[in-house]
């Protein structure tokens, strides 16, 4: 998922950045904040989060790529924890949390997924996470959900994320294949893309 964000103001006040998605007829799929028309689906609702005045963010494209960071170098520790527990490369973790939230730990879809890598309630659960919102369990939780779809489907990564996307259900019912859903297709895309940036 690659989203583009456009700077107008910046001050000290809240700011709600929900994330709708739309896919056409060819699969394309587009991303925005401001959906055009009811075919774009809400896929992260996020929580107000209070920005602190950045001075010259407008007119220093360094500082503003700094701030856009901060994120993913808040949880870079945990991620690192996480892939080195359960043996799974860093730079993969980063790429489904790079396309499953974008580094909001407030992510909530309206399928019910929570947090930087979106766990619905029964996978979380399965993997021993209490509390979804909480980095370091959604962390924890995700990364170890992951390394099982590595070896349940090794070793094809690309299974392994669609599996992540839509359920190892959907994909062994598709004979191990990606199962033929848009969303799930670019979704593997995505995160490869990312994982071999």
């Amino acid at each position: 998922m690659k989203i583009v964000v456009i700077l107008l103001t910046l001050i000290s006040t809240n700011v709600i950045a929900d994330v709708y998605k739309y896919t056409d007829n060819q699969g394309r799929v587009f991303y925005t904040d401001e959906p055009r028309n009811s075919a774009y689906k809400r896929i992260i609702k996020s929580k107000p989060i209070q920005f602190a005045l950045l001075k010259n963010s407008l007119t220093d494209p360094l500082k503003f790529n700094n701030f856009t960071g901060t994120n993913k170098k808040r949880f870079t520790d945990l991620i690192e924890q996480a892939a080195y527990k359960h043996q799974v490369d860093a730079k993969l973790v980063h790429a489904v949390i790079q396309t499953e939230s974008a580094y909001n730990s407030s992510a909530q879809s309206p399928k019910g997924a929570v947090g930087l890598m979106q766990l619905m309630p029964d996978t979380a659960k399965r993997f021993g996470v209490i509390d979804r919102n909480d980095p370091d369990q959604n962390i924890d939780g995700g990364t170890r959900y992951l390394k099982h779809l590595i070896k349940l489907f090794n070793p094809n990564l690309d299974l392994a994320l669609a599996a992540y996307n839509a359920g190892e259900n959907a994909v062994i019912r598709n004979n191990n294949a990606i199962p033929p859903y848009p969303e799930t297709q670019n979704y593997v895309k995505q995160v490869l893309a990312l994982y071999h940036q």
